[in-house]
């Protein structure tokens, strides 16, 4: 198995695709709005994938956090709320906003996993500053380290009763960029006393399941690599300072705040410690540059990744899909 997650080109899983993907054995698959139709075709697609691996625990991710990060959505889909409106109504009512919000991970949940994806790339944990890029902003579940860190838990509680893995974001944190590292490498120049806010969620949850890097240089940590490249930052601040131990994989490398080609980020990110490789575009010959640079997954990464997915298969919400969504949306009238 190589440590990598691929994206798909389309609706379904190409000839070239399959026998690409049979021969390399990703460690997983990320799906995408141009992967997805309705729920027949959804199904279909992940229970393929399934079968072309023959691994029933394969974990099929998914960017669904609500708001405008929401890969399934309307019409066949209903639209859901962003961290903001939880962020506000925990402002009048602490305990509500984490029910509202633990309810709404649920349902989320339920969604996915009705589909065949068990893996939710969300909670993000990111503290909204007053000069936060708006990446983050429209995300964001608020500015203060222990509100963040209380619907963090409650999202992925929410998601394990469906069945669904969460993924904490984007660490050591994304809050103080300036910039959407999609587009453009961040700077950050806060000192070390204060990334320690920027940390305090991700310690709060550092027993969970899957996390996620960040793109941006922390001038305090590594002046010359961002954080997913910096065997400073992953080895001595994410599993050392937070304390992180679940799988660690990139954000997607093809993202412009990197530079180099798809394998050499991919092979950097692995020397620098991180577990996988999120590569998101399903391109053929960028796919195939990563699987030639990248060895099989180490016995450590291997063992992360299957305590991050025990018992997955297993859980189950028992709530229906429209109580939850009932409940969420009765919380947030609060507001």
């Amino acid at each position: 198995m190589k440590p990598v997650i691929f994206g798909l080109s389309g609706l379904t899983v190409t000839a070239d695709e399959r026998r690409f993907f049979v021969e390399a054995e990703p460690l997983g698959f990320i799906l995408f709005k141009r992967n997805i139709e309705n729920r027949v075709q959804l199904l279909a697609l992940t229970d393929e994938l399934r079968a072309m691996t023959g691994r029933d625990d394969l974990p099929i991710l998914i960017d669904q956090e609500g708001g405008r990060v929401a890969r399934m959505g309307p019409p066949e889909w209903p639209a859901f709320p962003a961290g903001p409106a939880f962020d506000a109504l925990y402002d009048v009512a602490p305990i509500s906003a984490i029910e509202a919000v633990r309810a709404h991970a649920e349902a989320t949940g339920v969604m996915l996993a009705e589909v065949g994806i068990n893996v939710d790339c969300w909670p993000m944990l990111d503290i909204a500053q007053p000069d936060t890029a708006e990446i983050i902003t429209i995300r964001a579940l608020g500015r203060e380290p222990m509100r963040v860190a209380a619907m963090g838990r409650a999202i992925l509680d929410g998601l394990a009763r469906a069945g669904v893995v969460g993924v904490v974001k984007h660490m050591p944190g994304h809050g103080r960029a300036l910039v959407d590292s999609h587009l453009e490498l961040p700077r950050v120049t806060a000192d070390e006393a204060a990334l320690e806010v920027d940390l305090e969620p991700f310690r709060r949850l550092a027993d969970a399941p899957m996390g996620m890097t960040t793109h941006i240089v922390f001038d305090v940590w590594d002046a010359a690599r961002p954080a997913t490249l910096s065997p400073t930052v992953v080895e001595q601040v994410i599993r050392g300072k937070i304390g992180f131990d679940g799988l660690l994989m990139t954000d997607d490398i093809d993202m412009k705040a990197l530079s180099g080609t798809a394998g050499e980020k991919a092979a950097a990110a692995i020397a620098a410690g991180c577990d996988v490789v999120l590569d998101c575009w399903g391109r053929m010959d960028e796919m195939v540059e990563i699987v030639e640079r990248l060895d099989d997954i180490s016995a450590v990464s291997r063992a992360r990744l299957d305590r991050a997915m025990a018992g997955v298969t297993a859980r189950r919400s028992d709530v229906a899909f429209a109580k939850l969504v009932a409940k969420r949306d009765a919380l947030l009238a609060l507001v």
